[in-house]
């Protein structure tokens, strides 16, 4: 890449260390044949080798886009060097390159002092986890995305992985953040993760393409900006967790500091607000039919002297009324569960951590909680068209995850996949078809959470196909660690699975492209379908409308972003929404990305969230909590 990576955004450092140490190969059935995009990849493919663009007469393609809002420098033995030598133990996974050392000032990728209000720390105990269940004797962290270039570049060598992650616990009182992928709107009813299934795919028409999508090119796709929501302000040096954000028929609704905002999805204005306890931890982005969706927050709002009180609080919302419907908590013993992850399937809202699942019908109704018996646990469940739950046995150094197809109104299991032992976690891409994406002995090598990609049959629990997906090609992402659904940058429809390529060099001089490339989940293989990003772009996927997948276009330095639909046979895009190549308009777009924020998409409107906010500690140009643009 040529182009110095943009500050980071207000996230903590991204977990690693995922699957077995490095001394245990994987057990697995061999992959499929490895990626082939068709042609060599370029001279420094992904690797930000190329000289600095000169500043006359040559115009860089891509310069640094406006800073994210960036948490404060790091206490000591928080941050991670990029190529420095890694601490000593305790060991455990490594946040992003790029990320700054202890000492760092802020704006040079350092992390935050605190860790955002909104979820306990991970290992400790008190939150949720207890003796017996075989968690890692080194707290984790959860994923977070990589700062650098849009779309990615090179990434951590694995060997960077697995440190500091105990002293990262205990400095991180509340644990790492909530990060939310692109989810999209279909129809105003659901809300599809990033990896959800959009269906099987349409009719082919007489040009390959499909014809099942519902989102229409305009006539004319020329974009402006809606409306702009300030960065709420943040009254100490902290970060808090703002993740969360819906599209119904008439609203946008995007969470804040301990609220949840409906805002008209075209002029901005406020419709309802609800006002809440205490920072939202997690927010589910599966929403029903008739606009409900679940939420984990905390009790109270933290303070200095007690600074988490635990995501302990589980409650349903109505989209619509701007309502919660119920609050409900979970106990083991006397003692309140926190939770890691939610989620939403049918009618069954079901929660998951390391002291097992629960759930609750739509009503209310408890489903199931954990046993106290169990030698195994539910730490997380995938939602959508099905529940799939991740569930753990045995000790850390002997993990084997089942992933297991469950009916969400009584949690009996319909079907199971044991994986191999010693792969410590696994992240739910989408539950119909059934992916699960791992990095299998830490061979990804780049903290992204994934080296494979699993097909499984949910009816028989048979694995379909393995898919292999090396970290120097690909730029999905999964964290899996708590938050099995945390995956981005891919999608899942028509029995196959899009990933985009890392950027790599492209035509033009100084200038970076990506592409996205298409596997068969039956057979493990490409497809040969490839869309190309266009040079100085770099495109990533948003989720499935139909059998045509849904695509944004992060720009060059001279123009706006664009979302596409790429048709599912033919790969023939169309524009669905250009914005403005203005530059007061493109700081805005490029200060949010794909990578790290919540991107929402329908009919013309296009949404991008953030999901932290921090205290600004230096002067710098207004942020927003949220943007939206729209076509005439």
């Amino acid at each position: 890449m040529t182009q110095p990576p943009p500050p980071p955004p207000q996230q903590p450092p991204q977990g690693g260390g995922f699957g077995p140490p490095q001394d245990q190969p994987p057990q697995t059935p061999p992959p499929a044949a490895g990626p082939n995009l068709g042609k060599a990849p370029e001279p420094g493919y992904g690797y930000p080798q190329a000289p600095q663009a000169p500043q006359t007469p040559q115009a860089p393609q891509t310069p640094p886009p406006a800073a994210p809002q960036t948490p404060p420098t790091p206490p000591q033995g928080y941050g991670y060097p990029q190529g420095a030598p890694a601490p000593q133990p305790p060991q455990a996974p490594q946040g992003p390159p790029g990320y700054g050392y202890p000492g760092q000032q802020p704006g040079a990728y350092g992390q935050p002092q605190q860790a955002p209000y909104g979820q306990p720390g991970y290992g400790q105990p008190g939150y949720g986890q207890q003796p017996g269940y075989g968690y890692p004797q080194q707290p984790t962290m959860p994923y977070q995305p990589q700062a650098g270039h849009p779309g990615g570049g090179k990434k951590l060598n694995a060997q960077m992985l697995i440190i500091v992650a105990a002293v990262v616990a205990i400095a991180l009182i509340i644990g790492g953040g909530v990060w939310y992928a692109s989810s999209g709107k279909d129809e105003g009813k659901q809300n599809d993760t990033a990896g959800q299934s959009g269906g099987t795919g349409g009719t082919d028409d007489d040009n390959g393409g499909t014809t099942s999508g519902k989102e229409k090119a305009p006539s004319d796709p020329s974009a402006k900006v809606l409306f702009q929501v300030p960065a709420p302000e943040v009254k100490n040096d902290s970060t808090v967790v703002v993740s969360g954000s819906w599209l119904t028929d008439k609203a946008y609704v995007k969470s804040g500091i301990a609220q949840i905002v409906g805002y008209d999805r075209d002029k901005g204005s406020e419709l309802w607000k609800l006002p809440l306890s205490g920072p939202v931890c997690q927010a589910s982005r599966h929403v029903t039919d008739d606009n409900l969706t679940a939420i984990l927050y905390q009790p109270a709002m933290p303070t200095k002297a007690d600074p988490s009180h635990g995501c302990s609080q589980i409650a349903l919302i109505d989209l619509d009324a701007g309502k919660k419907l119920w609050t409900k908590t979970v106990k083991t013993g006397d003692q309140l569960i926190n939770f890691d992850n939610i989620t939403l399937s049918g009618k069954t809202v079901a929660v998951g951590s390391t002291s097992g699942g629960a759930a609750f019908d739509v009503s209310g109704k408890l489903l199931w909680s954990p046993k106290p018996t169990d030698s195994c646990y539910d730490a997380g469940y995938g939602g959508g068209e099905k529940l799939v739950a991740v569930r753990k046995c045995g000790s850390y150094d002997q993990r084997q995850l089942h992933i297991q197809t469950i009916d969400p109104k009584s949690g009996k299991v319909i079907s199971e996949y044991k994986m191999t032992e010693g792969i410590e976690y696994a992240s739910i891409v989408s539950t119909n078809p059934l992916v699960v994406a791992a990095d299998v002995g830490d061979s990804a090598g780049d903290g992204s959470g994934i080296s494979d990609f699993f097909s499984i049959d949910s009816k028989t629990g048979k694995l379909r196909t393995r898919i292999s997906a090396p970290g120097e090609q690909f730029a999905a992402r999964c964290e899996g660690i708590t938050r099995v659904e945390a995956c981005n940058l891919l999608a899942v429809g028509n029995d196959r699975l899009y990933l985009p390529t890392e950027e790599h060099d492209g035509t033009g001089k100084y200038s970076q492209t990506n592409e996205i490339v298409a596997f068969d989940l039956a057979t493990g293989k490409q497809t040969g379908q490839r869309a190309d990003a266009g040079d100085g772009y770099t495109i990533s996927p948003l989720r499935m409308d139909g059998g045509n997948l849904i695509a944004y276009k992060r720009p060059p330095y001279d123009k706006g972003g664009q979302v596409v639909s790429i048709a599912g046979g033919s790969f023939k895009q169309t524009t669905l929404l250009q914005n403005p190549a203005s530059e007061s308009v493109r700081d805005v777009e490029t200060s949010m990305s794909p990578e790290y924020s919540e991107f929402l998409y329908a009919e013309g409107h296009l949404y991008m969230s953030k999901v932290y906010a921090s205290k600004r500690s230096t002067v710098r140009e207004k942020e927003y909590l949220a943007v939206g643009f729209g076509t005439s």
